[in-house]
């Protein structure tokens, strides 16, 4: 949705990308939110919360140490100190907006996954699924940017429309409330979905994943030039920027041939979250 050439360079021809010290941060506050909830009630404290951060540190580069280049040139630490104490800035403020104590999640970091009569599947991992004593259903993600201007609202929650349309399809409930939290700017953006909502996530996703595959075949991923792209890592090889894109590691066939194309719809980790992708064929 956002391009389809760095849809192409991501998935299909799986150029590398360096960690970015935004997306890393995202992730470590996400570790840490999770964790607190290991807490007993009284225990969730912002002082527990912001403690916990070091050692979650440690945690993500243990398991991805290529995370440690994002500070190579660091000698003094200056800019790590900086960056955590960022990292702490956020976690901190989301105790202005969400009280610990009194949430008991159902679920946290939660893999889902089914499949559409299409056969198309879904795929994501939900950030905090709450359910209340009477069974209504909130699912809660976490961002670490801020807020989007109203006009570019729905843009934000289509990620969460489609959690809610995964639900709905594995449990048959449809989810009371979709909620957005987003610690850069102490807001909290959240919708109420209905089943017209969640049937024309449906019929959009169907519709793109069909764009997806008439690109896989034809091989034509055009690029979608936005003001996002300053912060591509694909600038070297993109038409757009004088680039010229790798060969196309897949047999290309011409427009409007019958096709029987299998593929599969996965979710993705980004820094503004956790924004829907599409995984090819």
């Amino acid at each position: 949705m956002q391009c389809p050439l760095l849809y192409r360079f991501r998935v299909i021809d799986k150029l590398p990308e360096k960690p970015s010290e935004a997306a890393t941060r995202g992730t470590l506050v996400h570790a840490v939110l999770e964790r607190l909830f290991d807490n007993p009630a009284v225990e969730r404290t912002a002082g527990r919360a912001t403690a916990l951060i070091p050692a979650q540190w440690d945690r993500l580069l243990e398991s991805r140490p290529e995370l440690a280049e994002l500070f190579a040139e660091d000698a003094g630490g200056e800019r790590l100190a900086r960056w955590l104490s960022e990292a702490e800035g956020l976690v901190e403020r989301w105790f202005s907006l969400e009280d610990p104590t009194r949430l008991e999640p159902a679920e946290r970091e939660l893999f889902v996954e089914t499949e559409l009569e299409s056969g198309l599947r879904l795929r994501g991992v939900i950030d905090r699924i709450d359910v209340a004593p009477t069974g209504e259903v909130r699912i809660v993600d976490y961002k670490t940017g801020k807020a989007p201007r109203p006009e570019y609202a729905e843009g934000a929650l289509f990620q969460m429309k489609f959690y809610a349309l995964v639900i709905w399809r594995l449990k048959g409930v449809v989810p009371r409330r979709l909620q957005l939290v987003y610690l850069g700017s102490g807001d909290i953006l959240t919708y109420d979905p209905v089943v017209a909502d969640l049937e024309r996530v449906e019929r959009k996703l169907l519709a793109l994943w069909d764009a997806i595959r008439l690109a896989t075949e034809t091989g034509e991923w055009r690029p979608r030039p936005t003001k996002l792209c300053g912060w591509c890592d694909h600038r070297s090889v993109c038409p757009e920027f004088g680039g010229t894109p790798p060969v196309y590691p897949l047999t290309a066939r011409p427009a409007g041939a019958e096709q029987d194309v299998q593929g599969r719809m996965d979710p993705v980790r980004a820094e503004a979250g956790r924004p829907v992708a599409l995984e090819g064929p």
